[in-house]
């Protein structure tokens, strides 16, 4: 796929969060508020981690689960992927996208699935390459307060808490911002304004 535009073109939510603000779990239940069926959940490190995994012998899958394994080798991942992206901005964000449409022929299906959820936006250039590449395409913010974070399992690691991939889009203006602090009456609410703004959009 040369570019986003030569498939039709899906509702897309491009998240993205400090550690431990729950990006995961929100693209979770968007996927189950919008069907699985037609839902699917794009994480722009799935390239990454792979592709690391495979030079090093790594668990490709422990790497992609929230354990504290990846945690071990997310500082010289961070390096790896850097020198990536410095030779192509957009290099993970096509990958992504390639191995999901490459899953559903897979699956039989003629078409992507209508909602894309990108899990794990880190930086302005990959929601730029959504915004460039698609016409629906709604950026979420992922907040949490760092007492949140703390109890989740958050630790503030110098060289990964202060580097770009954590904080690239902390002056970034969103199109919708979610507190996720435990609150599950206002989450529900997010939850369905987003319904809503897809079906507007």
């Amino acid at each position: 796929m040369a570019d986003g535009k030569e498939v039709a073109s899906p509702q897309i939510f491009v998240l993205s969060g400090k550690r431990k603000s729950g990006k995961d779990f929100i693209a979770g239940k968007l996927k189950c508020a919008f069907g699985c069926d037609k839902c699917n959940i794009i994480r722009l490190s799935g390239p990454l981690k792979r592709e690391y995994a495979k030079q090093n012998g790594l668990d490709f899958d422990r790497l992609m689960d929230s354990t504290t394994y990846k945690e071990l080798y997310r500082h010289k991942m961070i390096g790896w992927g850097e020198e990536k992206r410095n030779a192509d901005s957009y290099y993970f964000c096509r990958l992504a996208v390639e191995m999901i449409l490459a899953e559903n022929c897979g699956e039989n299906l003629s078409l992507p699935k209508p909602v894309w959820i990108i899990s794990d936006a880190r930086r302005k250039t990959d929601v730029r390459y959504f915004k460039e590449s698609y016409d629906n395409v709604v950026s979420v913010r992922i907040n949490a307060s760092e007492e949140t974070r703390r109890s989740r399992g958050w630790v503030f690691t110098p060289g990964v808490d202060d580097a770009e991939s954590e904080c690239g889009l902390d002056n970034e203006i969103f199109d919708v911002v979610i507190q996720n602090d435990g609150d599950e009456q206002q989450l529900e609410k997010n939850l369905n304004y987003l319904r809503t703004y897809a079906c507007s959009s």
